[in-house]
């Protein structure tokens, strides 16, 4: 029983930062949100006895590809307070 629960969260976690990935106007946010969603998918990997999918998913998904996102959010900040003194 309190596996379902656990599942059903995860469920629920996955759908809530997915659609608020998507649906945030802010760039950093989303990035955030993105890297949040790895996270879970990682968990949600797990769960299903694929622990070496969840471990590229959190290398991969989350870590890697969120760092190179925060950097990209990083740059385009600066550029944009480059061209408006």
């Amino acid at each position: 029983m309190s596996s379902l629960i656990l599942d059903l969260l995860l469920v629920i976690a996955l759908l809530w930062s997915a659609l608020r990935s998507l649906m945030t106007r802010d760039l950093f946010r989303a990035v955030v949100l993105f890297i949040v969603f790895g996270l879970l998918m990682a968990l949600v990997w797990a769960r299903l006895h694929a622990p070496d999918i969840a471990l590229a998913e959190a290398a991969i998904g989350a870590g890697l590809t969120g760092a190179l996102l925060l950097d990209t959010v990083g740059y385009l900040r600066k550029k944009q307070q480059e061209s408006f003194p």
